[in-house]
């Protein structure tokens, strides 16, 4: 049993959000492997469903992003699962739109989603970082992560996620590098700078 969860923050007016990624993420997830409608579960939405012979369940905590760690302890204690049976898909500040790098452990990097997961159930879960790329200036953050993604974004965006349910047997079989290789041979992003200046979030 795998636990897929993607970080952000529930409510329409999040929906389109950069900082939602990873809910796009889990639902294109869903679409690509038939998994049932969600329903509300372990402090969020959640769907049990199968990828490639492998059980999985697809969680978006509704805790909001800062406390995204609670939804995802609570559903690792229920299955009685460990941290490396934990995936998370969000938004990465430091790579540029459209990138994709899989990680395991370590620190958050300023993601308080990462930061409420690892208090939840330590450092140990495998990362899936999505680029979004950076305002250029820290005062800017807030307001770029909080804002919807432009429609110049709409062709990588539709593309990074439809690789990562795609790609997604990879996933689930525990190749993190292949399946990363595999994503953005599917996906492949230019290569620009994370502070490169784009439109005006």
């Amino acid at each position: 049993m795998l636990i897929l969860a993607g970080l952000g923050n529930p409510g329409a007016q999040y929906q389109h959000n950069r900082h939602n990624i990873g809910f796009m993420a889990v639902d294109a997830l869903a679409r690509r492997w038939s998994f049932p409608a969600m329903r509300s579960k372990f402090q969020g939405l959640a769907a049990e469903g199968v990828i490639d012979g492998v059980k999985v369940l697809l969680l978006k905590p509704q805790t909001f992003m800062n406390d995204s760690g609670r939804s995802i302890g609570e559903a690792v204690k229920f299955y009685k699962l460990t941290p490396p049976d934990v995936v998370t898909f969000y938004d990465e500040l430091d790579m540029a739109p459209g990138r994709f790098r899989m990680k395991t452990g370590g620190g958050a990097a300023g993601h308080n989603g990462v930061r409420s997961t690892i208090a939840h159930i330590g450092p140990d879960f495998r990362r899936a970082r999505m680029g979004i790329g950076h305002p250029g200036h820290k005062d800017r953050v807030l307001g770029h992560v909080l804002s919807d993604f432009h429609k110049v974004d709409q062709d990588w965006l539709k593309a990074l996620n439809e690789a990562v349910a795609d790609a997604a047997p990879m996933l689930v079989a525990g190749e993190d590098e292949r399946y990363q290789a595999e994503v953005m041979r599917l996906a492949p992003a230019e290569k620009l700078d994370p502070r490169a200046k784009g439109p005006e979030a």
